[in-house]
């Protein structure tokens, strides 16, 4: 019993979590703020939040529960409204045995605790969560009840039939659901971690899938007749012509969101049931990567500073769309930049503001091309060039002549590994000992999905896996699993795979002999290339992605 009086200041220091001068400035600091005295040591940064938890349910006699890895029960989250979670910090869980379980950052809230009896006329068994996972799943959590509530919302407005189709009126444009679906859509792709929103009119409903680490999730459906009014609020805030829906336009949308800064890139195409949306997601934090974070190995990383230590030539990087190629664009720039070199981008659009970098932005309309754009610039004497993309010939030749001239040029180019990049050159009219004078490297370039640290599993690997990774013995691989820190899906987060070749003379002469890829690929690899396959058998081995994103991702090339 006598445990039971101690204070929580008390039972941490005997415990040996702090010591007496931690306590004593604590409490100092609570006199100053009012908080209370577990808030004030995390802040202070003496106690993690998870250990203080910890302690408390000691202390309080309740028990503790890990969001991160509890399914929270939608039809439990919905018996309490958002303003009244928010208010008290708190999230229902689960029902049983007739009580609804709620966890909460303060168990002993006599107010939250009578709130809850009233609203849902159950009992009530509190349990004890941390302050960041229960404001992360209410975050998650009710996005999905925002959204039905706005539709519910919309639905009334309008006071139309599931059937009928809604006439749109200019007026209606800015109607309070409308812009509260849009919000909530916007706010759970955010919450999600997703990259991309799609927006799918159907015959008779409209579907919204998020793209989560590469892949496409349902995560809601809107009645077909309020979709119009949906539509129209992304093409106004994104800047778009709301009376033109026979043609593919494009839009912008800058928003904060949780104190981060975010672009939303926002298209959209005519089908057959209406105009369906895509907005790109671009966090602009994610673009301030550094090598070691985009997943380069320490010998790729060697083949790239052969690369960029030259003064000029061209340094390529190859991928499909969504492989990352911007985000490592913009990271090798930020290496290159300095005071002493002027550096010109021509981007298409700009993504990312570089502080001491000019950036150019394409405009076709204008006749501001890739081309007309990089023929301007090289009067500008530029040391280095970021070309978004090489999409023609013209550009090409543009861009060769321009490296042979004494500029480093970086682009992207579309090929599946880094010697096609030869071949796409000559495809385009580049003669062989043009590419091999110019080229001074490729970076070839995928993404696979990390396992979910928190609930992958361990096996040893089949005999058909042993021959896909290349395995003379039994070794024991890790598999995805599935829980709420991952949406179930087993994988969390991405990382890139690289195919560094680094163009030295070998290569050089097997382009002018205008030898086939797979000779410049074994001149490559002699060179210490790494390809795609190999790169990714490494992390596989290593645990960090499994053998279904290697047989999506790469196997299947060989």
């Amino acid at each position: 019993m006598a445990a039971e009086k101690k204070k929580l200041g008390e039972l941490l220091v005997e415990k040996g979590l702090i010591d007496r001068e931690q306590l004593k400035a604590a409490l100092e600091k609570q006199r100053q703020e009012g908080k209370r005295i577990g808030d004030v040591l995390v802040g202070m940064g003496a106690l993690s939040e998870n250990i203080l938890t910890g302690m408390v349910a000691e202390q309080l006699k309740v028990e503790k529960v890990d969001l991160i890895n509890t399914y929270v029960d939608a039809e439990a989250a919905r018996l309490i409204p958002l303003e009244v979670a928010k208010r008290y910090t708190l999230i229902p869980i689960y029902e049983r045995a007739g009580k609804l379980h709620v966890a909460m950052v303060d168990p002993r809230n006599m107010y939250a605790l009578d709130d809850l009896r009233l609203i849902t006329q159950k009992a009530i068994f509190p349990m004890l969560a941390t302050r960041t996972d229960i404001e992360k799943a209410i975050e998650v959590y009710y996005q999905q009840q925002t959204s039905e509530r706005a539709i519910e919302d919309l639905k009334r407005d309008w006071q139309l039939p599931n059937n009928e189709t809604l006439i749109e009126d200019d007026s209606d444009i800015q109607s309070a659901p409308a812009v509260r679906l849009a919000n909530s859509i916007i706010n759970q792709a955010v919450a999600l971690r997703a990259s991309d929103i799609h927006v799918e009119p159907f015959e008779d409903t409209v579907v919204v899938r998020l793209r989560i680490d590469g892949a496409l999730v349902q995560t809601m459906n809107i009645p077909y007749n309020l979709y119009s009014a949906v539509s129209t609020r992304f093409k106004v805030i994104s800047g778009m012509n709301i009376a033109e829906k026979r043609v593919p336009q494009d839009g912008r949308i800058e928003m904060t969101i949780g104190a981060k800064n975010y672009d939303f890139r926002v298209s959209t195409i005519p089908t057959i049931f209406g105009e369906k949306i895509v907005i790109r997601i671009l966090d602009r934090s994610s673009f301030l990567f550094t090598r070691e974070m985009l997943g380069f190995s320490k010998r790729n990383s060697e083949l790239l500073d052969s690369i960029l230590t030259r003064t000029n030539g061209i340094v390529l990087l190859t991928g499909p769309t969504g492989s990352g190629k911007s985000t490592t664009l913009y990271a090798l720039l930020r290496e290159l930049n300095s005071p002493t070199l002027n550096i010109v981008t021509i981007e298409d659009p700009v993504e990312y503001m570089l502080a001491g970098i000019n950036q150019m932005q394409v405009n076709v309309k204008a006749g501001l091309t890739f081309a007309t754009s990089l023929r301007s610039i090289l009067r500008q004497d530029p040391d280095i060039v970021m070309l978004g993309e090489i999409r023609d010939e013209e550009t090409a030749e543009i861009a060769v002549r321009a490296s042979i001239t004494g500029h480093l040029v970086l682009s992207t180019l579309h090929t599946n590994d880094a010697p096609n990049a030869v071949s796409r050159l000559a495809d385009m009219g580049i003669e062989p000992f043009l590419i091999a004078e110019s080229l001074s490297g490729v970076i070839a370039q995928r993404l696979v999905r990390r396992l979910c640290v928190n609930c992958c599993t361990e096996s040893p690997a089949t005999e058909g896996e042993m021959q896909m990774l290349r395995l003379d013995g039994p070794a024991m691989v890790k598999r995805p699993a599935g829980c709420p820190q991952c949406n179930g899906t087993g994988y969390r987060g991405r990382i890139a795979l690289h195919e560094v070749m680094y163009v030295n003379r070998a290569v050089r002469d097997a382009i002018t002999a205008r030898a086939g890829t797979e000779r410049i690929r074994d001149a490559a690899r002699e060179n210490g290339m790494v390809d795609l396959y190999e790169s990714c058998r490494r992390l596989v081995l290593e645990g960090v992605t499994s053998i279904q994103e290697m047989m999506r991702t790469v196997y299947a090339r060989d």
